[in-house]
């Protein structure tokens, strides 16, 4: 049986992974309540009760809250550290004064945010740590510096990176002595250029496709693991209210509803799915605190193997809202 490229590398994990990105409350300087680590424990263990193993963070998420609270739930739960695998992420700095929101990728930000991501969570150790979006002012070298003082140190095990190019993923690891393991790119069934891009070589229609050519074929090649953020594309095809969708958007989750009837079901396995059935084993993340909707999601690997090649395109055509060239 096929198995994930993280499973490959000897990493023991789910399919789906838990985001972590709602918790600890709004985005403010609020402190954590005792109700929003509350709420996280519901969620986590909501994502265990149907196997989930993995759980992602970064250290922007809630401004710091969200991985402060997961600590705190650590705190109280000390042998489930070492049941799970923990991911985080850096290099996305918020707007101070008259700076900007921008990226940083240097040396002495990426240590000094992995100690941040350490101490919030209270935990030595880091599973995976993923650089967030790609910096312009990006050195290999030094980052290769950070993530070697990193691993020698034992506060992070692996590295990966989030929305990179094929491009940007090489140009990096000219620099480090061992690969990434994590690309994390936003894929769903309403984000389709990851599929499009492949399809419309040669094609004019390509032209409007926004994905790097190659990426998929890269990652898959190379055992890097495919992660997607907002597999679910905001409830769109399992609850939301559709009333302003486009009909391409409201035809699609009449299908997945339909699917899900015809399965014994829920609308969210058959969105994540299709996601799954994808040759790169791709690895959802779900976004939400929601326990009913986590479980929800239980059925979805089985529904991966199960979704024959018709029904996979008929839901692809069907959200693309054209044929196929």
């Amino acid at each position: 049986m096929k198995i994930m490229p993280l499973e490959q590398r000897g990493i023991s994990t789910s399919r789906l992974i838990l985001g972590c990105m709602p918790f600890g409350g709004g985005w403010n300087e609020e402190p954590v309540r005792e109700d929003h680590v509350l709420q996280a424990e519901r969620a986590v263990d909501a994502a265990l009760s149907i196997g989930i193993s993995m759980f992602d963070h970064a250290n922007i998420y809630t401004r710091g809250k969200a991985e402060e609270t997961f600590g705190k739930l650590l705190k109280v739960r000390p042998g489930l550290r070492e049941q799970i695998v923990l991911q985080s992420k850096c290099g996305i700095r918020f707007a101070e004064g008259d700076i900007p929101g921008r990226y940083d990728f240097s040396k002495e930000h990426i240590l000094e945010s992995v100690n941040g991501i350490l101490q919030r969570l209270g935990t030595d150790y880091l599973d995976i740590l993923l650089l967030h979006r790609p910096d312009p002012l990006m050195e290999p070298e030094e980052v290769a510096e950070a993530f070697g003082k990193l691993k020698s140190s034992g506060k992070v095990r692996y590295f990966g990176v989030s929305n990179m190019s094929a491009a940007q993923i090489r140009f990096l690891e000219k620099a480090l002595p061992e690969p990434l393991v994590v690309n994390q790119l936003e894929l769903s069934l309403e984000r389709l250029d990851f599929v499009d891009q492949g399809v419309h070589i040669n094609q004019k229609a390509g032209t409007a496709v926004n994905f790097a050519e190659g990426l998929l074929e890269y990652c898959q090649s190379n055992r890097v693991q495919i992660q997607s953020w907002g597999p679910l594309a905001q409830g769109k095809f399992s609850g939301r209210s559709l009333e302003d969708q486009p009909e391409n958007i409201k035809n699609t989750a009449a299908l997945v509803q339909q699917l899900a009837q015809e399965k014994g079901t829920t609308a969210e396995a058959i969105v994540l799915g299709w996601l799954m059935r994808h040759p790169a084993m791709i690895q959802p993340v779900i976004g939400t605190t929601n326990p009913e909707r986590i479980q929800a999601c239980r059925d979805a690997e089985a529904q991966s193997r199960q979704m024959t090649r018709e029904e996979w395109y008929k839901l692809y055509v069907t959200s693309r809202g054209v044929a196929l060239p």
